[in-house]
């Protein structure tokens, strides 16, 4: 293909070389004219391991070539990659302006151009953004329209400095945003030459892989670094501890536990986290990150109560009321807490959950539930189909197979808030749908 790269920096860089190494034809735009004469020379600024050889061996058979000019790169090609920085402001937000600039150029050059052209935006930035800046800005200096005569579409990076290339050949999934089926068709035929399945979504959420990526490295390092800090405090060698943590690929380093849904409870996590945070704070160790959870989770559990109560119907079903599946453990369960919060604003409840049977419970379980909702038998429906008779809003606590049931006896009046997407797939229109994260 004949490809175009805006923006000759770290990311735009390896990607141009990367590209004509797989024998496209590639042209860089750069405006900084010391980095435009070393990249015309052959010659790159930027250290990266191997990326000095890859851009010579490219140079010399003439599959890249470096640019000033907008125009050229546009007529000379029909692919165009975004690749400028989007750095920080004074106060945290993106500044948007190179992007905004690239874009206006590339739709004047767009102006003069009558073949479908596909601008492929790999810069890192929040969603909406797309839509709301490089689109109105190509669309407004090209006086096309996208869609129709240009495509743009989401493609993040997920290359890591010191072994760019090998992650650009490498990489874990190659994203594609679309706003429009078929949008990413050329990107797809493009991205062949990369050993990596090809995920294809909407524009905002391929912009928010990249920020949901990196936030979770983040938490990673910092999470390490906070056992650290508390097994230190301890005598205890860190990194024997984590090293063991990561063996386990069912639970710790797994896709276990990473789906958007109900807050956590049981009867471990919660007395556990406590147990720790409190006993670093016993060895003057702070742990912010650590400590933050609780609190973090306990805002799910709010969220989920000022949901319910904006919707604003009093006759609530509770589907599920132990912590989860497979378990009739109500300890700190967080739907015990949502219950009791909206029985104590007024709300009519009824609840349903057929692994909970009240004879069987006994010890902390027992005295749980009698503490936070002493009137519970009064509340609990024998069948499904009796909360449905008996509520207007049903709230799903738990993916129990037997919900599934709800998308055909439920009513037109009904609202469904769906906390763990246990009917997310189920035949209920969108107006009676309520999914937390979704």
């Amino acid at each position: 293909m004949k490809i175009s790269v805006f923006g000759l920096g770290y990311v735009g860089s390896v990607t141009a070389v990367c590209l004509a190494d797989r024998e496209h034809d590639v042209i860089g735009v750069e405006a900084n004219p010391d980095k435009l004469a070393l990249f015309g020379a052959g010659q790159t600024p930027l250290f990266e391991p191997g990326l000095p050889e890859l851009l010579t061996k490219v140079y010399q058979t003439r599959r890249f070539t470096a640019t000033a000019s907008p125009a050229e790169a546009i007529r000379d090609s029909t692919v165009s990659f975004i690749c400028v920085g989007t750095p920080s402001k004074k106060g945290g937000q993106a500044d948007l302006s190179h992007v905004e600039h690239v874009s206006r150029e590339i739709g004047e050059a767009l102006r003069n151009k009558d073949a479908m052209h596909t601008i492929v935006v790999r810069s890192t930035m929040l969603p909406g953004s797309i839509e709301s800046v490089v689109i109105p800005q190509i669309e407004s200096a090209s006086g096309k329209r996208e869609g129709r005569d240009f495509h743009v579409v989401a493609n993040p990076e997920f290359m890591r400095e010191g072994s760019a290339i090998r992650d650009f050949y490498e990489p874990p999934f190659v994203v594609i945003g679309e706003r429009h089926a078929g949008a990413g068709d050329s990107l797809a035929d493009l991205y062949r030459c990369v050993d990596a399945p090809q995920v294809r979504i909407t524009i905002r959420a391929a912009e928010a892989i990249k920020f949901a990526c990196n936030a979770f490295h983040a938490m990673k390092i910092t999470f390490a670094n906070e056992i650290g800090q508390f097994c230190k405090a301890h005598g205890i060698d860190s990194r024997e501890v984590m090293d063991i943590v990561c063996r386990d690929t069912k639970l710790n380093i797994s896709r276990t536990y990473l789906k958007p849904g109900l807050a956590y409870g049981g009867s471990c996590l919660p007395k556990d986290l406590r147990a720790l945070v409190g006993r670093a704070r016993e060895k003057d160790v702070e742990l912010p990150m650590l400590d933050s959870i609780a609190r973090s989770n306990l805002n799910q559990i709010q969220r989920t109560i000022e949901f319910v109560t904006e919707l604003g119907h009093r006759e609530v079903g509770i589907l599920g009321l132990s912590f989860k599946v497979g378990t009739d453990d109500l300890r700190e369960s967080p739907t015990v807490i949502i219950a009791e919060t909206l029985l104590g604003k007024g709300f009519k409840l009824v609840i349903h959950d057929s692994e909970v049977e009240l004879t069987r419970l006994t010890g902390a379980n027992k005295r749980f539930l009698e503490d936070k909702l002493p009137h519970i038998n009064s509340l609990l429906a024998t069948s499904l189909q009796d909360v449905v008779a008996r509520s207007t809003t049903l709230v799903i606590c738990k993916n129990a197979p037997e919900y599934q049931e709800l998308s055909g006896i439920i009513s037109p009046h009904h609202h469904v808030v769906d906390l763990v997407a246990a009917v997310k797939s189920a035949n209920i229109p969108m107006a009676q749908y309520h999914g937390l994260y979704w």
